[in-house]
This record gives C-alpha cells, structure tokens and sequence, in this order.
C-alpha cells in the first residue's frame, strides 16, 4: 500500500527534467483535455440510463410479479352474479391474499387516456375488473384457470406474464446497452489519447535523442509523458463530468415530462458514481499513455 502510494506521489510530483520532453501546451494537450471531457460527459450519461434502466426492471417486476386481473364479460343482467360467484372462487384459492371487483370510478380512470375522463362507465357494456393480489407463495394459474373456466363463463384470468416479462427483458437489454456504451467510452477515451501521445512523442524526437544521449533511460522519459497525459485526463474528465451531472440535474422532473422521463438520472447513493469516472479516465489514460510511449521508445531506438 505505502509502495502504491509513493508512486502515485511521485507522479504528481514529476520530475522537471523529465517533463521538458512533453510539451505544456499545444494540439496533444489540447485534445488529450477536450477528449477526455467530452467522454466523461457521455459516460455520465450512459452511466445513469444503466442505473435508471436497472430501477425501472425492479420496479416493473415488483409492481407486476404479485398481481393479476380478473375479467368478467357477461350480460348486464348477469353481471353482479358472476362477479359474486368469482370472488368466492378467488377466495378460497390458496395464495391469493386479496381480490376486490374495482369501482365503476376507477374503471373510469383506466379508460380516461383513450375516451377521456367523463366517459359513463355505468352505461356501457364493459366488462368487470376484479384485483388479484398474491401472498409471498403466489398461486397456481392453471388450475385457477380451470376453476374459473367451470364455475364463472364470462372470467378470463391476465397473470400479467405476457406484459412483465417483455418489459423486464426490455429494461434490462437497456441497462446492458448503458454498460457497453460505458466500455465503448473507455476504448474510444484510450485511442483518442494513445493518438495524441504518439504525436506528442513524434513531436519532441529531437528533445528525446539529447536526453538519451545525457543518459536518460527509455522508461525515465516514459513516466514524464504518462504524467502529464495522465493528468490532463483527470483534468478533462472532471470538466466532463461535472458538465454531465449538472445536466442531469437540470433535466424535467418526471411530472413536468409527463412521465417519460420517470427515473432517469441518479437516486440515492448512485449520486457518487459519477466520481468514478474521472479517475477511471486517469486509470485508462495511465495505461494507454505507458504502452504508446514505451513501444513509440522502443521504436525511436
């Protein structure tokens, strides 16, 4: 640990000799900073579609995985004794909780998105919604199914099975999409300052032959260059990723978006992870920045 520490001092010290062979200023510095704020600022993004994508699989699998709908379509006049006969059903099946037919009021409010709030529910031939809600052991569909289909005609059972498991398996492809742009962003940041290294090192070859011939060691000039673009990413990821979170901050609140936007962005604890990024930035930048200017070295020799 103390060993781990003492490099990372010496990096942020950097030795001035050393440094005279990496530019200050100038076309690789400038992109090694704008490259890095630029990935940062979409990695915050991507970053938060993987965790509001995360949230939104929880949440559609709790909210759907213990409930289920009973529908009842049957002439007016038999109505009320379908209904009567199905909740005795429900309730002498093992594993459901609670089940209760929904109000003529909030069948109205299920329809109002299509046919508007003032639609007479009363009226109308529309099939009865009963409520299923499951204990922890849940039960058994099929012969549920049998039951009903003996014992009340018009009840059809929906487990919610054909709606949950798309929307899961949909949320969850877009929390995996959120992870490979992630990766994709880390690749990208790589190239982009391997690309500016490389120049940089083409750049001062004549710097790099004085040193060498003073005795300065391939590795020696190594760690001056990985120091400065090391820093430079930190620099520019920071930028980016505070850009980025302030954006998300600054995005409509899921009521003001009419719900489109409900859960996007960071909850909680998930409010640290966008300072992961820049020192991530500097991990990959560290690592990218070694391998071009030690083969770049190697082949300069």
């Amino acid at each position: 640990m103390m060993d781990i520490l003492n490099r990372l001092l010496e990096l942020l010290a950097g030795d001035p000799q050393a440094d005279r062979a990496v530019p200050p200023t100038g076309f690789t510095a400038r992109l090694t900073v704008l490259s890095a704020a630029a990935m940062a600022f979409l990695a915050v993004f991507a970053l938060a579609l993987s965790l509001a994508a995360g949230r939104l699989a929880d949440r559609w699998s709790a909210e759907l995985a213990k409930t289920s709908t009973l529908r009842i379509s049957a002439p007016q006049d038999q109505m009320d004794a379908q209904t009567r006969a199905a909740l005795t059903v429900l309730q002498s099946t093992p594993g459901v909780a609670e089940a209760r037919p929904l109000s003529a009021d909030e069948q109205r409010a299920l329809l109002a998105p299509w046919f508007g709030p003032d639609l007479p529910v009363e009226s109308l031939p529309i099939p009865q919604l009963i409520e299923i809600i499951e204990d922890a052991d849940g039960y058994d569909a099929t012969g549920l199914r049998a039951r009903l289909q003996a014992e009340v005609l018009g009840a059809v059972l929906d487990d919610h099975t054909r709606w949950r498991e798309p929307l899961v398996e949909a949320a969850s492809r877009l929390r995996l999409l959120g992870i490979v742009s992630l990766a994709l962003i880390a690749v990208t940041t790589a190239a982009m300052i391997t690309l500016a290294a490389h120049a940089a090192l083409a750049a001062n070859a004549q710097v790099i032959r004085v040193m060498r011939l003073v005795g300065a060691r391939d590795i020696y000039i190594a760690r001056a260059f990985v120091r400065r673009f090391t820093l430079r990413a930190l620099l520019g990821a920071a930028m980016g990723t505070t850009l980025g979170t302030l954006a998300i901050l600054l995005l409509p609140r899921a009521d003001a978006a009419g719900g489109f936007l409900t859960g996007l962005g960071f909850q909680g604890w998930h409010w640290l992870w966008p300072l992961v990024i820049p020192v991530l930035a500097g991990l990959v930048a560290f690592v990218a920045t070694r391998q071009a200017a030690l083969r770049t070295l190697k082949e300069q020799s």
